[in-house]
C-alpha cells in the first residue's frame, strides 16, 4: 500500500506545486507520514469495533440492544440487521448482520459521541473520494491531451485546442469510469487495493530507478512499466473471480488485491536488465537526474515566486 501510494499520479501532481525541490522533498515526507499513521491504525479500528460486538453486543438482551446498535439497524437492515431467530430474547453471533460500511460510521457513537459526528465522518469520506476522483480523472485527461494528442498526434495543436480536447477526454474518461463501476467488479476494498498495487507496479520501479540510478534509460523504463504492470493485470486476470479467475491459481497464496508484490519486482528486474543491454543515457538526461536528486546545486536557479 505505502509502494502504491508513492506512486498514484494525483498524489504526485500534488507535488508540482511546490516551489522548490527541497520543499518537494519535506511534502513527499510528510505526506507518507500522515498515510503511513492511517493505514496503521485502521487494523486497530477493526480490532476495536470486533471488541465491541463480541464483549457487548453478543449475549446481550433484545430488550436492551446498544443504543447504536438500535440506530444503525432502524436506518439500513443492510448495514446493520439483528433478528432473534431461536426466539430466545439472546442476542447471538449467528444472529447479527454486520456490513463493513458500518464500522466506521457507527464508531463515534459506539464511543459516546453525538450522531453528528456520525455525519462529520460520512462528509470526510465523501471529500476523500471527491478529492481523489477529480484528480485521477484531471491526471488522465492531462496525460492523454498532452501525450498522446499533442505529442504524437498534433504536435502544431495550439494552447486552446488543448485545453478543448483535454476537457473533452475528462468527459470522455468520467463516462467510462462511472460505465465501469456500474459493472461492480468488486467491493471498495478490492478496488482501490487493485488501484494501488498496478501503481505500485507501473511507476513505482520507474520513479525510483530513474531518479536514484543514473544508468536507467527510456527503453529500460518502458519495458518495466509493460512489464511489471503486465504481470499484476495477469495475476488479477487469473485469481480473481469477476474475471473467470480461480483461488487455485495464486502464487504463494497471495490474494489478487495484493499483486502488486509481484509486479513491483519484476519490473524493477526489467528496468535493470533493459537498460544495461541498451545504451547510456545522454549526458543531459544524467545531469537532469542529478539536478533532481539534490535540492541544492552550485548554480542552479531560484524557482521560489517573487
Amino acid at each position: 500500500m505505502m509502494i502504491g501510494t508513492a506512486a498514484l499520479p494525483h498524489i504526485l501532481m500534488r507535488y508540482y506545486t511546490t516551489p522548490s525541490v527541497r520543499q518537494a522533498r519535506k511534502s513527499v515526507f510528510w505526506s507518507l507520514f500522515f498515510i503511513f499513521l492511517l493505514y496503521f491504525t485502521a487494523p486497530a479500528l477493526a480490532v476495536l469495533a470486533k471488541y465491541e460486538v463480541y464483549h457487548f453486543l453478543v449475549g446481550s438482551s433484545f430488550a436492551a440492544l446498544p443504543a447504536w446498535a438500535a440506530n444503525w439497524a432502524a436506518v439500513d437492515p443492510t448495514l446493520l440487521s439483528i433478528t432473534d431467530f431461536n426466539g430466545d430474547g439472546i442476542v447471538q453471533l449467528a444472529e447479527i448482520l454486520l456490513g463493513g460500511d458500518i464500522i466506521v460510521l457507527a464508531t463515534p457513537e459506539i464511543a459516546g459521541l453525538p450522531y453528528v459526528v456520525s455525519g462529520l465522518v460520512a462528509a470526510g469520506g465523501l471529500a476523500a473520494a471527491l478529492s481523489t476522483a477529480d484528480g485521477l480523472l484531471l491526471t488522465i485527461a492531462n496525460a492523454l491531451s498532452h501525450d498522446l494528442y499533442y505529442k504524437m498526434i498534433n504536435p502544431h495543436a495550439t494552447t486552446a485546442r488543448r485545453v478543448t480536447v483535454s476537457k473533452m477526454l475528462l468527459l470522455v474518461v468520467a463516462l467510462i469510469a462511472a460505465y465501469v463501476t456500474s459493472l461492480k467488479p468488486g467491493n471498495i476494498l478490492f478496488l482501490v487495493g487493485a488501484a494501488f498495487s498496478l501503481a505500485a507496479s507501473a511507476f513505482f520501479p520507474a520513479l525510483v530507478l530513474g531518479v536514484f540510478w543514473k544508468r536507467a534509460n527510456k527503453w529500460g523504463a518502458i519495458t518495466g512499466m509493460v512489464a511489471g504492470l503486465g504481470v499484476c493485470m495477469y495475476y488479477m486476470y487469473t485469481t480473481y473471480p469477476f474475471f473467470g479467475g480461480v483461488a487455485t491459481a495464486q502464487w504463494f497464496n497471495m490474494n489478487p488485491i495484493s499483486a502488486g508484490v509481484f509486479g513491483v519486482p519484476i519490473g524493477i528486474i526489467t528496468i535493470i536488465v533493459v537498460s544495461l543491454l541498451t545504451p547510456t543515457p545522454s549526458r543531459e538526461v544524467q545531469e537532469l537526474v542529478e539536478h533532481v536528486r539534490y535540492p541544492n546545486l552550485e548554480g542552479d536557479i531560484d524557482t521560489r515566486a517573487t
